[in-house]
């Protein structure tokens, strides 16, 4: 598999799970399991801020954006595989869980390979 199809498929894994995770929060803070208070967006606003915060990022493809990406979602890993070990949000947090992996792995990929690949463009080919 060449540089380029490494750097395709990462980004296409990146932005499958980032708006997926999107949208899992949104399903599930809104409509399957929304908070007790009278303001249930509150809470998604707090997951959703930060991290669509790099929907730009996504959309650009820009490598440096998807390493910083990378740090954020750590602390949503730590939720997410909390939510997984509770039994009340076990369904969710496995989801959670699979989309923050996913897009960590490939969001990592996807800045290390496009790099790569763009150095590897601008040398000069071997005789």
């Amino acid at each position: 598999m060449t540089l380029a199809q490494k750097t395709t498929l990462s980004r296409a894994l990146t932005q499958i799970s980032y708006w997926g995770l999107l949208l899992l929060f949104t399903l599930w803070f809104m409509w399957i399991s929304p908070a007790a208070s009278d303001n249930p967006w509150v809470i998604w606003l707090i997951h959703v801020l930060p991290i669509a915060a790099f929907a730009g990022v996504i959309i650009k493809g820009t490598p440096r954006g998807h390493a910083w990406l990378c740090f954020v979602i750590l602390v949503y890993f730590m939720e997410a595989v909390l939510a997984a070990l509770t039994p009340h949000t076990q369904i969710f947090g496995i989801l959670y869980v699979v989309l923050v992996t996913t897009l960590f792995i490939s969001a990592m990929l996807y800045a290390r390979w496009y790099s790569q690949w763009q150095r590897s463009l601008n040398q000069p080919a071997a005789d």
